[in-house]
């Protein structure tokens, strides 16, 4: 009997005689739904009650009355420079990250896609694009900090890298940890764009009697300026919302917005306002939501070229 038959012998019920048999309706639904469901458990625990209490906090005082006190702690000189120190510690590892990974890009464009090297490549990439916190602050302490056996040998050859501060330690000591992880992250993220131009623009630009500059100013980067910019304003709001290696590295003092929030939590009062990290943290959601909004409005350009 064929699916059509049987379908219709379900749907008509028992012949005359037989014992009927209840029928049985079951919806449920699609695969891909059900499959959304842990995403969006994740979502809600960790995107949006964060964010309700964000703004709750930062709108309401210790006794739950509206207050405008604590956003207005946000114009404090102290926290303006927060937000600068992480500002433009973000702009510079993010543009140092996405040089250098788009130069890694560039040069795995000659490697086969199954090559080992790729996969080594590839595989080294997203280990160390995760590989931050406590670790990578451990890292560097052990291979830059002061009783380095880097820091002694530079000592003995008469170069004193801590002559005018303990730099590591502080907010320029931010630097290179963050630009260790901005590196692999821009790999993994610029790399599909570099991989999706086609061999048929090269051709058809060499048989318009193009040479290697004329494609790459004329076709390869308009093409990928979309998608290098996405992949900079990514690394960017890594960088900004990065708090466990600044945290590790930085102890004394409150540099950058995740450290003060930190501060903020810590102390009933910063500032002379309560409640302030609640200020702070919607003001790092505003930064984060306008850099991923510019970075979905690229990306949907950038992907006219994927396909």
């Amino acid at each position: 009997m064929t699916a059509a038959g049987t379908e219709a012998a379900v749907l008509a019920g028992p012949a005359d005689g037989a014992t009927p048999r209840p029928q049985v309706r079951l919806r449920l639904p699609p695969p891909a739904q059900l499959g959304l469901v842990p995403f969006g458990a994740y979502v809600v625990l960790f995107l949006v009650v964060p964010t309700v209490l964000a703004v709750a906090t930062g709108f309401f005082d210790k006794a739950g009355r509206f207050t405008l006190d604590n956003v207005s702690a946000l114009s404090d000189p102290v926290v303006v420079t927060t937000f600068w120190n992480s500002t433009w510690l973000s702009l510079l590892t993010a543009a140092v990250g996405a040089l250098a990974g788009a130069l890694v890009c560039y040069a795995l464009l000659g490697v086969p896609a199954h090559h080992p090297t790729r996969s080594v490549i590839d595989a080294l990439a997203g280990v160390l694009a995760q590989f931050g916190g406590v670790m990578l602050a451990f890292v560097f302490i052990a291979a830059m900090g002061r009783y380095s056996l880097l820091n002694v040998w530079l000592s003995g050859a008469g170069i004193n890298i801590y002559a005018a501060s303990n730099w590591l330690y502080e907010l320029p000591g931010l630097i290179p940890p963050y630009i260790y992880f901005q590196i692999p992250l821009m790999v993994i993220t610029f790399g599909p764009a570099l991989d999706s131009l086609k061999p048929q623009w090269a051709e058809a630009n060499l048989t318009l009697g193009g040479t290697r500059w004329t494609f790459w100013t004329r076709i390869g980067l308009p093409v990928l300026a979309p998608s290098f910019a996405a992949s900079f304003l990514l690394l960017f709001a890594n960088s900004f919302s990065a708090y466990a290696t600044a945290a590790a590295l930085a102890s004394q003092g409150s540099q950058i917005v995740p450290l003060q929030v930190r501060a903020a939590l810590t102390s009933e009062t910063v500032l002379g306002r309560e409640n302030l990290a609640g200020a702070l943290a919607l003001g790092m959601i505003a930064v984060m939501a306008l850099v991923m909004t510019g970075y979905a409005l690229i990306q949907r350009r950038a992907e006219r070229w994927r396909r």
